[in-house]
């Protein structure tokens, strides 16, 4: 199961989060086992395996307040990450992230996880913005760290509505949940909460586990809110099943371009 390019690798996580599914007989399944791996913002290791005791899933911030402004999509553009923003990063727009995806959970408690997999978190944003980083020292690798971020704005209270609903999710579906999409359905066997630094005013970090063709694959999310602005992390595994890390720098360079 290579990569065939990091590029290949990039869409595959658009298209877990776009047009085409992640569960078992969702999409085009041997698309995404052959494209590698997609790191998120928790890359290089697990951004919290031990999920024995994890601390509280919403945490406040050292970082100054966000403002509670409601971002306009050029207003998102401008504060998403670029290129020279991260040493070592490169950045551009996610592609085939024009059209969200169209799963929806059987299990309505389970339906937030599945507006984030879709790459369009509920309740609806009044702006998305979507961007890839891409470690540029692991060009050529296999296992490229490949970061699907996702920035939405949310009108007031909406934000927290979106931090608030999926911490309900991750507990109410620990256990897995089906969904249905135009693609099929498809089963995520379960859904564990990370353990992850404390950053903006709230975040959550958690893995689904979906499957494809038989093989486990790990779906890493990170979600942070910063005032309206919620910043989604996404990274994925395709090689080895293993859990991949969210760059703690990604996220670090992001947050500090919010207003």
């Amino acid at each position: 199961m290579k990569a065939r390019t990091a590029v290949m690798a990039a869409t595959t996580a658009a298209l877990c989060l776009a047009a085409v599914s992640c569960g078992p007989s969702g999409g085009d399944s041997s698309q995404g086992k052959d494209n590698g791996r997609a790191s998120s913002p928790s890359s290089a290791k697990p951004s919290g395996n031990d999920t024995s005791s994890p601390p509280p899933p919403s945490s406040p911030s050292t970082l100054p307040a966000g403002t509670n402004k409601v971002l306009t999509e050029p207003e998102l553009t401008e504060a998403a990450l670029a290129t020279g923003d991260v040493a070592g990063y490169e950045v551009t727009p996610l592609q085939g992230s024009q059209d969200t995806g169209t799963e929806k959970a059987e299990d309505q408690a389970c339906r937030p996880l599945a507006a984030v997999i879709n790459g369009a978190p509920e309740p609806a944003a009044t702006a998305t913005v979507f961007r890839t980083v891409m470690d540029k020292s692991e060009e050529g690798k296999d296992d490229q760290t490949v970061v699907t971020e996702i920035l939405t704005s949310h009108p007031k209270g909406a934000a927290q509505q979106v931090l608030r609903d999926v911490r309900d999710a991750v507990q109410a579906c620990a256990g897995g949940f089906r969904t249905s999409s135009d693609e099929g359905p498809s089963t995520y066997s379960k859904v564990d909460l990370l353990d992850a630094p404390r950053v903006g005013e709230e975040s959550i970090a958690y893995q689904v586990t979906g499957n494809i063709e038989g093989d486990k694959v790990p779906l890493v999310f990170r979600l942070v809110r910063r005032g309206s602005t919620v910043v989604t992390f996404y990274v994925a595994d395709f090689v080895d099943a293993t859990p991949p890390e969210i760059p703690a720098e990604v996220v670090t360079a992001q947050l500090a371009k919010l207003p």
